[in-house]
């Protein structure tokens, strides 16, 4: 089931927001941009949690945005980050591509999901 791939790829994203913000408190004495990193990148998969969970189609398709969301906000500070030389290069590609493969999933399954609702 591709929810619960994304689920877990998710949670592994969770954790590594998790060190990156503490990397970033420690090291960079960076608290700011790195705080909200940290709630949008965490939200991700606490969103489609629920969406598994959710009591219609319709409700689980709004979770799924709502992680969609939060994904692409978390892109946003990982870029803003990268710009303003909190991450390097390499720090920045390794964490956003793990950030634009569950974008990817994330809109797989909410075009997957509406096109379901159509044939029914």
């Amino acid at each position: 089931m591709a929810e619960s791939l994304t689920l877990d790829k998710s949670k592994d994203f969770a954790v590594r927001m998790v060190k990156l913000y503490n990397y970033l408190c420690k090291e960079k004495h960076e608290y700011v941009l790195s705080k909200q990193l940290l709630r949008s990148g965490t939200s991700i998969g606490a969103n489609l949690s629920e969406a598994l969970y959710g009591i219609s189609r319709k409700d689980f398709l709004s979770k799924v945005y709502i992680s969609l969301k939060e994904c692409a906000e978390t892109k946003y500070w990982l870029e803003l980050l990268k710009n303003t030389d909190y991450l390097s290069d390499n720090e920045f590609n390794s964490v956003n591509q793990d950030c634009t493969e569950l974008i990817r999933l994330l809109i797989s399954i909410a075009k997957t999901t509406r096109q379901n609702d159509t044939k029914e």
